[in-house]
């Protein structure tokens, strides 16, 4: 089988599995099992980190001393099994800890799995981000199956199953285990970079404008979690009055609209408005997003505002990776990368996940959910980033110049 083929199914799988459980789980937490705001965004904060301790997994053990995909093939089949028997659990404690497992488990493969694209492609520059759409079509997929599933459920009963966003995910999770042992031979680097080389790189925040972007990244990256963590519940609420059967199929168009900024707009843009401009777009999206969210109607805007996240997220998270890839020395490149993924994808998604949930049980009394009230935070929040990217933060490369050739 070709090998971009292989590897595109690599991504698509990989994440079909987080895209299965990741944009509904709160709801099914909250309307279902009855949890709090506290213990669904704990729940929630669990990957983010699993994402700050994976150095130490996936750079130490998975990539010293396994080849690639044999590591990956691993973890998947045993998260799988975790994902099946979580589907299962109804207490939060017990599902905490299971969680927590299998997180430890699932962080080390998403670098693996970027790890093996790169290594096995003869052009990464050129065919990595071919390759990596394929896993924002499977995060798409997954949701869409969610939903026939839970919609085929109300006319065939026997498949109706509280837990099926985790029993979904679980099976994807299985197939990856197997598939991933048809991967490309990638063998384990027995001289990997040491876990904790993105300290190297906190020197560039001496740097006025690097460290105004790296303190905007974290604030952003806590508000993220208002989005993935209570976008569902509350379009389920009476506010909106999706039914829990729609909703993963409605907020895939998060997704569609993110492979089209990233694949059409993205390398459009950058060579013509500098990637200054790119971020401040980016980071002027959230407040709209959340500005929508807030007042709340009509129905139809809410659930149109969905597709700025192919802004939201595009145009600042990937732009941001763009940026920092500019302005880092050739020689601690890897290293202003790792420290970028800790202070988002890490401690600021993790901080973000308990503030989340800290917000909406504020808003709620008597199980009704002050909506409003609730997306006000994150707008005002993502206001104040605007306005300090405008006015603060002036790197003096703006613009990404055309390659020759």
């Amino acid at each position: 089988m070709n090998v971009k083929l292989r590897l595109g199914i690599m991504m698509f799988l990989q994440y079909a599995i987080w895209g299965a459980w990741a944009p509904v789980l709160s709801a099914y937490l909250k309307e279902t099992l009855g949890f709090t705001g506290f213990q669904f965004s704990v729940i929630y904060s669990l990957l983010p980190l699993a994402t700050i301790i994976a150095p130490f997994i996936g750079g130490q053990v998975a990539d010293r001393y396994f080849a690639s995909q044999k590591a990956v093939g691993f973890l998947q089949l045993i998260g799988g099994i975790l994902l099946v028997i979580i589907s299962n659990v109804t207490d939060y404690t017990t599902m905490m800890w299971l969680m927590l497992f299998y997180c430890l488990l699932y962080a080390p493969t998403l670098a693996l799995t970027n790890s093996i694209a790169f290594v096995n492609l003869k052009n990464s520059e050129k065919d990595f981000g071919i390759i990596r759409v394929w896993g924002t079509i499977g995060w798409i997929v997954a949701g869409l199956v969610l939903m026939g599933w839970r919609f085929t459920a109300k006319s065939f009963e026997p498949i109706a199953f509280g837990g099926d966003t985790f029993l979904l995910a679980g099976i994807f999770s299985l197939i990856m285990g197997i598939q991933s042992f048809t991967l490309p031979h990638t063998p384990p680097k027995k001289d990997a970079t040491k876990p904790w080389a993105f300290l190297e790189a906190i020197k560039m925040m001496k740097d006025k404008n690097f460290l105004v972007f790296i303190i905007i990244a974290f604030v952003v990256a806590t508000e993220l979690m208002f989005y993935y963590i209570l976008t569902a519940p509350f379009l389920t609420s009476e506010k909106i009055g999706l039914s829990e059967a729609a909703v993963p199929g409605v907020m895939v168009i998060a997704q569609v609209a993110e492979i089209f900024v990233l694949a059409i707009l993205l390398p459009y843009l950058i060579t013509r408005i500098g990637i200054r401009n790119i971020l401040v777009i980016g980071v002027l999206a959230w407040p709209a997003r959340y500005i929508i969210f807030a007042i709340g109607k009509p129905a139809w805007l809410v659930i149109a505002s969905l597709s700025l996240h192919g802004f939201c997220f595009v145009f600042f998270f990937a732009a941001s990776f763009i940026y920092v890839d500019m302005v880092a020395p050739r020689d601690i490149r890897h290293s202003a990368q790792s420290l970028i993924i800790l202070v988002t994808y890490g401690i600021g998604n993790y901080l973000g996940s308990l503030f989340a949930g800290w917000i909406h049980d504020k808003f709620t009394i008597e199980e009704v959910t002050n909506w409003t009230t609730v997306f006000i935070v994150p707008c005002v929040l993502t206001i104040l980033c605007a306005l300090a990217f405008l006015f603060f933060f002036k790197p003096k490369q703006t613009a990404v110049p055309l390659k020759k050739g």
